[in-house]
């Protein structure tokens, strides 16, 4: 006899039953019951989802839909690109029956294979038009192609078997779409933090995966948080579940309001050591490191956006664009916590910590994009540029996760430099200001000025809505921070980002303002090396010669005039290249540390 978890009952309307049609066709099978429809009831898919902003077209992979009504077919029309309408009659239950593709590893979409399933309810569950409010429900069945898998989600079980499969219960369509489900044989283990019962699981990990250190690691950062948030009283969850797939070559993550589904590199996952071995330490450049710190970042997201969220939010329109100018808040202050809460929670020491502080400066510095738009015009436009990517985006736009968390850090600087309060205390008042729901730019301006005992108008202003440069390294400095500048690799001395594989180098960006812009390398060129006039006047030609980039800084001195060989469209390009003005990174490190201590302390200390 199974075990089965029953919850309370309560009424659903809107029943959807999730089944494994064909695992190595990777199609799931979906019916939906609709209790009471309307009079030519209309249903869609939702063309995104909440956290990942762009137009994904979901409906591209819904095929074969039929509908019934009284046991007789009922023709289908088709609206739009994911609406349709059923000519069905009031009050008389309706059902629709069809297939989902899924094959996208993705945390946005839905995938299945014969050892995985995954998939977030807006890739498979059609919305019933004037019954979103309703509650919904949903089974996930158990067949021959899941035997032996488990179940893992956030979403409220009503009556389900030891390993997930049942039914499960949401109060209204937006709940459904905000609880993700992962099937398979997975790794799996539980920690309590707060109070709190946290399920963390692992697919595609091997037999060496350190479980145990993960475990332990990720407690540190939820308790950390949770302090954070609320000191000594309980989250706004009772229970949260972390979805992580270990894949080859894989990094991503997307919160959801009580859980989190991730994706990482296999690689990047700690192993079980050996006997009598202790744990190395988490340096910046660990793969691990950036594991954990997708960890806290979605983690923080738990009220950093899914709660506390813009105004524009606070309603989730599934049909089309939801534009915000505050993602430089939501996602860029969230990516100033992330580290943070790393080395609050002990995970790393001031050294690594300042070391990711750096990468994000550099980062930010070798975006020419950062003088052509605001971070506030940027997380508007994040549907059609930073979704969009391609060889212009960093000569066009600048991250709203990497200036926004810079940001945030000037802002908490600034606060504590003045000496009346931080930014932890001004987040906290935004989460009690705004009670944990909808925001404006307008309410941080007076959490601010509350914390901080004037305007911090003029700096929102310079900061945010304009593009001037950020005033880091005095502000560094006031915290005890030592900075110091190396010289920069040759690619980006020269403009170019480039990748490189099997011996070949090709440019994927040429940055804007550069020296490889104005000698007329593009994006594709392949890089082969340079050519060199004589030595010296008179003498005999010199044949040319094939460099990698990394073999150009000796020729500065010796070569001033270079020719740049490229191959573009299978044709052999000379390109006169001028030696730019060398240009450095950033390098940070602990100067006084009795001057970090509060500000990379205690997340109370404030």
């Amino acid at each position: 006899m199974s075990t089965r978890t029953r919850a309370k009952a309560v009424r659903a309307g809107v029943r959807y039953t999730v089944s494994v049609l064909n695992a190595h066709a990777h199609l799931f099978a979906v019916t939906l019951y609709i209790e009471r429809p309307a009079r030519n009831q209309r249903v869609s898919l939702p063309v995104w989802i909440p956290g990942s902003y762009l137009v994904r077209e979901f409906s591209q992979n819904l095929q074969q839909m039929q509908a019934r009504q009284g046991g007789k077919p009922l023709p289908l029309k088709q609206l739009d690109k994911h609406r349709w309408q059923v000519p069905s009659v009031a009050d008389k239950a309706l059902e629709l029956r069809y297939e989902v593709y899924a094959f996208d590893a993705s945390v946005r979409t839905a995938f299945l294979d014969a050892s995985r399933g995954f998939f977030n309810a807006t890739s498979l569950c059609l919305r019933v038009l004037g019954q979103e409010d309703q509650p919904h429900a949903l089974e996930l069945v158990k067949g021959d192609a899941t035997a032996g898998w488990e179940v893992a989600t956030g979403q409220t079980p009503h009556d389900v078997d030891a390993q997930g499969f049942g039914h499960y219960r949401a109060a209204n369509y937006d709940e459904l779409a905000d609880c993700p489900f992962e099937m398979g044989r997975f790794w799996s283990a539980r920690f309590t933090a707060a109070g709190v019962e946290h399920r963390f699981v692992v697919a595609g990990a091997g037999e060496w995966l350190d479980g145990e250190r993960l475990l332990r690691d990720t407690r540190k950062i939820c308790e950390t948080q949770i302090a954070f948030w609320h000191g000594n009283e309980a989250p706004p969850f009772s229970r949260y579940v972390f979805m992580l797939y270990a894949s080859a070559d894989g990094y991503g993550g997307l919160e959801h309001r009580n859980s989190t589904a991730l994706i990482c590199q296999r690689s990047d996952l700690p192993r079980a050591p050996a006997a009598g071995e202790k744990p190395a330490a988490l340096k910046a450049a660990d793969g691990y490191t950036t594991l954990l710190g997708l960890i806290s970042h979605e983690y923080f997201h738990t009220w950093n956006v899914k709660r506390l969220r813009p105004t524009e939010f606070a309603r989730y329109d599934y049909d089309t664009e939801n534009h915000t100018e505050l993602l430089w808040f939501f996602e860029g202050f969230t990516s100033y916590y992330d580290d943070l809460m790393l080395r609050r929670a002990g995970l790393i020491d001031d050294a690594t910590y300042l070391q990711l502080v750096a990468k994000t400066i550099n980062q930010v510095q070798q975006t020419p994009g950062r003088l052509v738009q605001t971070v506030a015009q940027a997380s508007f436009d994040a549907w059609v540029k930073y979704y969009r990517m391609n060889e212009n985006t960093p000569n066009a736009t600048v991250s709203y996760y990497t200036k926004g968390s810079l940001v945030a850090l000037c802002l908490d600087l600034t606060l504590r430099a003045e000496g009346h309060s931080s930014l932890d205390a001004v987040m906290r008042e935004l989460w009690q200001r705004c009670e944990g729901g909808p925001m404006r730019e307008a309410d941080l301006l007076r959490a601010l000025k509350r914390q901080g005992k004037r305007s911090y108008e003029s700096e929102i202003a310079t900061w945010v809505h304009n593009t001037e440069e950020l005033p880091l390294p005095s502000l560094l400095e006031t915290r005890g921070v030592k900075a110091a500048h190396d010289k920069a690799p040759i690619a980006q001395q020269l403009g170019l980002r480039v990748s490189e594989a099997g011996g070949n180098v090709v440019i994927k960006t040429v940055l804007r303002g550069g020296a490889a812009e104005a000698a007329g390398l593009a994006a594709n060129d392949e890089w082969l090396g340079v050519e060199f006039p004589p030595a010296r006047k008179g003498a005999e030609g010199e044949s040319w010669r094939i460099h990698k980039l990394d073999e150009l800084p000796p020729l500065r001195a010796r070569r001033p005039q270079l020719t740049a060989l490229v191959s573009r469209d299978k044709r052999l390009l000379r390109l006169p290249l001028v030696w730019p003005t060398e240009s450095f990174t950033v390098r940070l490190s602990v100067g006084d540390a009795e001057k970090l201590t509060p500000w990379l302390g205690d997340t109370r200390s404030a």
